[in-house]
Order: C-alpha cells, then sequence, then structure tokens
C-alpha cells in the first residue's frame, strides 16, 4: 500500500520540528510526516550549537525574525508543555555583547538606530560602562561595544526536543529514516525516496536538511550556494571565577565566549574547507582562542579545557543568510535552509511564517520575502553585517 502524506519535511531538527508544530498548531488538518536519519540526533546542528539568542543583526529581517523569536521562546517552556510539563529551555538572559574598536563605532551606533528601530533595547556602551557588565574585562583598545540586556543563550538540544515533542502529540508523524532523493514529475513533486528504499508520496516537500539540504538539491539540478562548514566549540574552567555572569560576549578579533553553567564556552569561525567534519581539537584552543581570551579577561589566562565539540554551519556563500520559501524552478519544493548559524534563533518566525505560506498561500505574521531564493539571480542579497 502506497504511503502518502500531504506535507514532507526532511529534516527533523529544530527547523523542520519547528515548522511541523506550526502547521499543525496553527490548524493544518493535513498529514505532517517529517523524516530524519540522525534518531539519536548525534551529528545534528542544533544541539552542538552555542545556543546564543540575539536581535543584534544589521539588515531589517534578521533584526524582525530575531525579535519575534525572542518573544517566542520567553514563553516556549508553556507553549510546548505536553501533559502539563513545562519544556524549560534554560533561557538565560544575560544579554549579547559585540565589543568594537574606534573604526568600527560608527557602524555599531547605526546598528544601534535601526535596532531600536523595531523596538530592540540595544544600547552603545563606554569603555566604562562594559567594566559594570564584564568588571575584569580589558577595554584598553575599545571604544565600546553594542549591547542588548533582552538577549543571551538557551539549551538548543532542549528547544529541539520541545519542538520534537509538542509536534508529535499535535500528530506530526515522524520517520528515523534517510531520504535519498525528492521525487518529481512533470508537474512538480510527488514524493521521496528513502534511502532503504521506500517511496513516500507528497505534493509538498521541504527541505529542511541543514549542511545535508544541497546534496538534496542537487540531485535535482536545482543547486543551492549551501556548504557545510566546521565550527568548534571549547569548554573550559578557570582558576579564579569571574565577578559576574557573562552575556554572550564577541570580541572584535569574531571570537566569542559565554557561561555554560560555573564554565565558560568559547568559539570562532575559523577558516575551514566544506566537508563534514565533527573533530575537535585542543590546538584550536590553546592556538586561535586562549591569546585573544586572555588578552580580553586576565581570568582566563589561567584556563583548563574540560570538553569540546565542533558541529557544522549550513554556510549560504552568496550573502550569508537564510534561503526560505518556494523554490521557482520545482511546484511544491520548498526551503527552509542555509541559515549559516542562526538557525536555532530563528526557528520560531521561520516556522510560523512557513506554514502561513503552506497554509494561507502568503505570509502573514511576517514578511520572509527578503529570503527568497530568487534574490541571487535578482542580485538582491540580504548582506547582514553582524555574522559570527
Amino acid at each position: 500500500m502506497a504511503k502518502r502524506s500531504d506535507i514532507i519535511i526532511i529534516g527533523g531538527s529544530v527547523m523542520g520540528s519547528s515548522i511541523a508544530y506550526h502547521l499543525l498548531q496553527d490548524g493544518f488538518t493535513g498529514e505532517v510526516t517529517v523524516f530524519e536519519k540522525d534518531r539519536l540526533y548525534e551529528f545534528s546542528s542544533t544541539p552542538r550549537s552555542a545556543g546564543g539568542i540575539r536581535q543584534l543583526f544589521t539588515t531589517d529581517i534578521n533584526i524582525q525574525i530575531s525579535r519575534y523569536s525572542l518573544k517566542r521562546y520567553l514563553s516556549f517552556p508553556r507553549d510546548m508543555a505536553v501533559d502539563g510539563e513545562c519544556a524549560e529551555i534554560d533561557f538565560k538572559q544575560r544579554g549579547y555583547l559585540f565589543l568594537g574598536h574606534q573604526e568600527s563605532r560608527k557602524q555599531l551606533e547605526n546598528q544601534m538606530k535601526k535596532q531600536q528601530r523595531y523596538g530592540v533595547p540595544s544600547q552603545f556602551l563606554l569603555p566604562d560602562e562594559l567594566k559594570d557588565i564584564i568588571p575584569e574585562l580589558n577595554t584598553d583598545d575599545l571604544a565600546g561595544g553594542l549591547y542588548c540586556a533582552e538577549d543571551g543563550y538557551l539549551d538548543p538540544y532542549s528547544v529541539m526536543q520541545g519542538y520534537i515533542k509538542k509536534a508529535k502529540q499535535l500528530g506530526a508523524h515522524y520517520v528515523y529514516e534517510g531520504v535519498d532523493r525528492i521525487l518529481t514529475d512533470r508537474n512538480g513533486v510527488t514524493g521521496v525516496q528513502l534511502d532503504n528504499g521506500e517511496t513516500y508520496y507528497a505534493p509538498r516537500v521541504i527541505n529542511c536538511a541543514g549542511p545535508w539540504a544541497s546534496v538534496l538539491s542537487n540531485k535535482l539540478n536545482l543547486p543551492l550556494p549551501i556548504v557545510p562548514l566546521k565550527r568548534q566549540v571549547i569548554q573550559f574552567d578557570i582558576a579564579d571565577p569571574l565577578t559576574k555572569e557573562l552575556p554572550l560576549t564577541i570580541d572584535p578579533t569574531g571570537v566569542y565566549f559565554r557561561h555554560e553553567g560555573k564554565e565558560i564556552i568559547s568559539g570562532y569561525s575559523e577558516k575551514v574547507k566544506p566537508g563534514y567534519d565533527f573533530r575537535w581539537t585542543r590546538a584550536f584552543f590553546e592556538e586561535q582562542l586562549w591569546p585573544v581570551l586572555a588578552q580580553r579577561i586576565k581570568n582566563f589566562e589561567r584556563a583548563k579545557i574540560t570538553g569540546g565539540w565542533a558541529g557544522l554551519y549550513s554556510h549560504n556563500t552568496s550573502d550569508q543568510n537564510a534561503i526560505i520559501g518556494p523554490h521557482p524552478g520545482l511546484a511544491g519544493y520548498y526551503l527552509a535552509c542555509g541559515f549559516s548559524g542562526h538557525g536555532m534563533q530563528q526557528a520560531p518566525a521561520v516556522g510560523k511564517c512557513l506554514a502561513e505560506l503552506l497554509v494561507t498561500g502568503g505570509y502573514q505574521t511576517l514578511d520572509l520575502n527578503p529570503l527568497r531564493f530568487e534574490r541571487f539571480e535578482e542580485n538582491d542579497l540580504v548582506i547582514e553585517n553582524a555574522v559570527v
């Protein structure tokens, strides 16, 4: 007997599960089937992310997406409750902080003005004010920093599981098998064929396959400008604890750091060749992170690595922003990929808006058309200047 669905979602991590949840929560009555090849989510990008939630972006669309998503994460434990049990995500609103030298001050102040137009309470803090946030901070070379107290960080694995459990409760069907290819005929999408040879039929398929999204699209001869890039995160302990809990702080070099419990995690978007590489090394910390960290905060001079991991960015090589919506080259083929490290923090808004598009034919909550696939051919790129 043929296996059929109304909407197929490829990728059952945070983005695919957010879309499934929002479809069913908003009243879609058809069958929603989610395919996820990694049952334990061992190599999923979501639980391997740093968990940052920020509104400190430089483009209108990303600011709007983050503003909406942050509000949803504040109510997430209650919204995703199953059988009376809240979905705790450990969201700590300790702020986000971009540090800047004198040459970047004007740019940060202009970003602040744009963010404030959308209601984001961002502030440009002078060196003395920065020390109120991080008393141990070395500000000798800094002109200040762009700060938002509403922002912070959370547990991305818990967010992902919250969406999955709620989507399942609402009726989403999860199949833990890999998708080999998307099937088509002359009219458009017809379904998917799995790695095990099984076929599922559906008139609409959403590619939420993260770092593997371009592999599937290439098989359709519809290439996407997405490559997988390794991103390492190192966790370490320090001999002398800091006075206050850290915001997620980005040094002018691009090195970021924040608290993880009583310890610290840090990372940096190193230059690497595209590929599916999940190895992390102590040398990355010792050679690239530690010199920057120790110069910025004296307490980081005496550090001991306690662990680490590596995940994959779905890096959009054209403009480092998401690709969302229908693909113009194939009827029934939808995209939610290429988030370039911002997927977890953008999932609530993207899930909501793409569900609206699928059910009503248009966006309602936010207009995500700036992130359409057609922007590449139209040379209407979304250039984001605050990429970590």
